[in-house]
């Protein structure tokens, strides 16, 4: 993944303008069953009549994308747009896992993590990386509730 697909924090401004449009988007998806949503364009104070104003109409599940990302930009945090079918090299899998690219590796060489071969090179789908992560925190999170019973059991609470 290259630094140009990764979208840098919003300022304070756009925190602002983000987290008020953020709110009024969940407004108009929780009171809405509608299969499309109409959004009216100001035109910056051009003196139209109702007939040419421009109207965009997208379907909620766009509104929703829209949503996740201006939460995103409220939070002042950076964001990356990933294809679901992109495909990392090991490297990059490494860095997104926040791990060593020796221990991906181990991981793929133990079938815990899904990859194909492109020459000598392993290519890791994102998705899969997704998958492979949230089983990874499952598991830490039932190891974590496992040892709180445990100590319970021992009467070790503090």
């Amino acid at each position: 993944m290259k630094n140009q697909e990764v979208l840098d924090p919003a300022s304070d401004a756009e925190a602002v303008m983000a987290a008020v449009a953020h709110q009024c988007l969940i407004a108009a998806l929780d009171h809405s069953k509608a299969d499309h949503i109409n959004i009216i364009l100001d035109m910056g104070g051009a003196s139209n009549t109702k007939d040419e104003t421009p109207v965009l109409k997208l379907p909620p599940r766009a509104l929703r994308f829209f949503v996740d990302v201006l939460r995103q930009m409220a939070k002042q945090e950076p964001m990356l747009l990933v294809p679901q079918k992109h495909e990392l090299t090991t490297q990059e899998a490494a860095n997104f896992l926040n791990v060593s690219r020796p221990f991906v590796i181990k991981e793929i060489e133990a079938n815990r993590l899904a990859c194909r071969k492109v020459n000598r090179h392993r290519r890791i789908e994102f998705e899969e990386l997704r998958r492979y992560q949230a089983a990874q925190q499952q598991q830490s999170e039932q190891s974590l509730q496992d040892l709180t019973k445990l100590s319970e059991e021992l009467g070790l609470e503090l």
